[in-house]
């Protein structure tokens, strides 16, 4: 049921600081938190360990790039078909399989890759690995959203889970380019494999907290796709733009340290990149913003897409590695205004969908950037790879611009559905 209401905030809310370790004290946050956090740390490794294996086996970044761009591909086509599965059958039915085919295909692209199959093989391998890599940020998410209907801490969980999510991009990387380098050219991927099998088994297992099936009793509820709401329409283009960053950051940075005869460097300028992120994060969740979300995005935006406009002219470590520190710190603030934008422009039923569309779109931008970043220091002068995440940052600039209208929510009074202040009709037969 939706109900009209008008909102006052209260003098003690107004003078009240949201914090982490107000959000952290959320009775049962830790329950899904911690098996959260180990079930989404391979999807970091996911993609570098990709590119470090199929690169060592060929020799050629181009093919490399290439095979995690299928990857990357698949899983933004499939993320959302996952999301809204685990809306309406609840998450447990989806991850118990999910991670189970996902350890099984990663292995067999691991035995093809170093059997040095064709390249369509491992096109073919790469299909089911990326359409089963666990949604588990969505899905932790969206148990936020069950624990904090209507609360002034949903930004800050916002802001959390992006600390979350880039902290697993400090880790994963340094841990698979370690593996890869120092061990076997195919135990990034094996580690990774193995990860994500024990942490989603384990994630799975919180029943307690997971959203509740939306599609239960005895009525038919044909719910509305968050893909028909024009603001998350817009968002997917703003997050496809992010994707190029990391992917056009991963290919690149390999290839630069590669060129001058120290690649275990580049998990440490990908662990700065994605510091960035991680310290801006957490900058952001501690504010309490009087600004709107959508002049937020837009002034993020635009740093983000000034600042990634100067990698490719960097020709040193210690330069590559303050501009991207500086291109983490832009991220996060776009990302953490993206996931609350959702909060308001998204009912309660379809927002672990929504959160795939967004990580979709990011897989999605990233398969992109590695395919033509990779391309490029094949054919063109090393650093050419920068290239990718100038252009993919401007383009998504232009379209945040033009578009930025559908960002707005409808504002006559608040429609409340289940603590969301959007609802979105559903048609009951």
């Amino acid at each position: 049921m939706a109900s009209t209401v008008t909102e006052e905030p209260s003098k003690d809310s107004a003078s009240s600081r949201p914090g982490y370790g107000q959000l952290l004290r959320t009775r049962g946050a830790w329950t899904f938190l911690l098996p959260g956090f180990a079930a989404r740390q391979p999807f970091a490794m996911l993609t570098i360990s990709i590119v470090l294996l199929v690169q060592h086996t060929t020799g050629s970044y181009g093919a490399a790039g290439a095979a995690a761009a299928v990857t990357g591909v698949s899983m933004a086509v499939f993320a959302p078909y996952s999301g809204r599965l685990a809306d309406r059958h609840g998450q447990r039915a989806v991850l118990i399989p999910g991670v189970l085919v996902h350890a099984v295909s990663g292995l067999t692209l691991t035995a093809l890759a170093l059997a040095h199959a064709p390249l369509w093989a491992l096109f073919v391998a790469a299909v089911p690995t990326g359409a089963s890599v666990p949604q588990v940020g969505p899905m932790v998410r969206a148990r936020w959203g069950v624990k904090l209907q209507g609360s002034p801490l949903m930004s800050t969980a916002a802001a959390f889970e992006s600390v979350t999510d880039e902290l697993t991009f400090v880790v994963g990387p340094l841990l698979a380019t370690a593996l890869c380098t120092a061990v076997d050219p195919a135990a990034g991927l094996v580690t990774e494999a193995t990860l994500t099998l024990v942490g989603g088994l384990l994630f799975a297992a919180q029943r307690s907290t997971q959203p509740a099936v939306t599609g239960g009793g005895h009525a038919r509820v044909r719910h509305a796709s968050a893909l028909r709401i024009p603001g998350v329409r817009v968002l997917i283009v703003t997050f496809l733009g992010i994707g190029s960053v990391f992917g056009g950051m991963q290919v690149s940075l390999a290839a630069f340290t590669e060129s001058i005869g120290s690649p275990g460097l580049n998990g440490i300028l990908y662990g700065t990149f994605a510091a960035g992120n991680m310290l801006a994060g957490l900058v952001c969740g501690a504010i309490v913003w009087k600004v709107s979300p959508q002049r937020r995005l837009l002034v993020g935006y635009a740093a983000l897409a000034l600042a990634a406009s100067g990698l490719w002219a960097a020709h040193s470590v210690l330069v590559l590695a303050a501009l991207g520190l500086l291109v983490g710190m832009c991220i996060a603030p776009a990302l953490i205004t993206g996931y609350t934008l959702v909060e308001s422009l998204v009912p309660a039923g379809a927002r672990t969908e929504a959160f795939t569309w967004l990580t979709g779109a990011v897989a999605l931008g990233q398969a992109a950037a590695v395919t033509v970043a990779g391309q490029l220091e094949d054919r063109l002068w090393g650093g050419a790879g920068f290239l990718v995440p100038m252009g993919g940052t401007l383009l998504a600039l232009i379209t945040l611009l033009a578009l930025r209208s559908r960002l707005e929510t409808r504002a006559a009074g608040r429609t409340v559905a289940r603590g969301v202040g959007h609802r979105v009709p559903v048609a009951v037969d």
